[in-house]
């Protein structure tokens, strides 16, 4: 299925297995959100980045399969375009619910702020505070001795950027996170985002900084000037996502 399709499909991307980790990146068509699964190893405990409520039951499913502990649920940020499974995993899973210190969802069990880290049964995530798209994205450098990886919500995207015309967005902010923040981690570190619209699943560091053509070649005043002048229509489901999600995807 492909972005855009009418049906809400979640589909894995696949399962890779390393000697250090087990990762297992989903798929929403309706939203092209990317979600993750990471654990140390079957048996183990698991934590799961920006999950989707409609795909609650697929989670649950390779949990169960692996015979895994979730021991935390992370939103990088309060999503305009589907409504979060962060809730209905901690009442499932007992999990941690995870955002970042200046996220307003009351109802996470944590809020992390610049510099903490997760741990999973080996597995550590660096928080890293990175505003733009909204005013309270936070990104999540995996291993950050010797960082491997980095989910980036939508501050970063593969090939783009995040937009910053709501939610508190702020396209100088945004230039700040990217530039001065995320592209001073090693030029391997994969990059995997909250999205992508063109069916791409990951990215580098070093790609983003010589092939990004919001960033590439621009200046920080250029940069502002693009995404100020995007005029983008808002997401489809942004009056129901928003509040919704302040809630942890929870009706009550």
């Amino acid at each position: 299925m492909h972005a855009g399709s009418r049906r809400r499909v979640c589909f894995s991307i696949g399962l890779s297995t390393t000697s250090d980790m087990l990762f297992h990146q989903f798929f929403d068509s309706a939203s092209s959100t990317y979600t993750y699964v990471l654990a140390s190893r079957a048996g183990g405990e698991a934590l799961i980045i920006d999950p989707v409520k409609e795909h609650l039951h697929a989670y649950l499913g390779i949990i169960e399969r692996l015979d895994l502990r979730l021991v935390h649920a992370i939103d990088t940020h309060t999503h305009a375009d589907h409504i979060t499974a962060l809730g209905d995993l901690r009442d499932a899973t007992h999990c941690c619910t995870i955002m970042g210190e200046r996220s307003k969802a009351e109802c996470v069990s944590r809020r992390v702020s610049e510099g903490e880290v997760l741990r999973a049964d080996g597995i550590q995530l660096r928080a890293l505070y990175t505003p733009g798209h909204t005013d309270e994205s936070f990104s999540f450098v995996l291993n950050p001795d010797a960082p491997a990886a980095v989910f980036t919500g939508d501050v970063l995207l593969i090939g783009g950027t995040g937009r910053t015309d709501f939610q508190g967005g702020d396209a100088e902010q945004s230039w700040d996170s990217i530039v001065n923040k995320l592209f001073t981690l090693p030029d391997i570190t994969v990059v995997y985002p909250a999205h992508d619209y063109r069916g791409r699943t990951s990215t580098s560091i070093g790609e983003e900084k010589v092939a990004n053509p919001r960033i590439t070649g621009k200046s920080k005043a250029e940069y502002v000037e693009i995404m100020n002048g995007l005029n983008l229509a808002d997401p489809k489901m942004m009056d129901v996502a928003i509040p919704a999600n302040l809630r942890c995807g929870r009706g009550d």
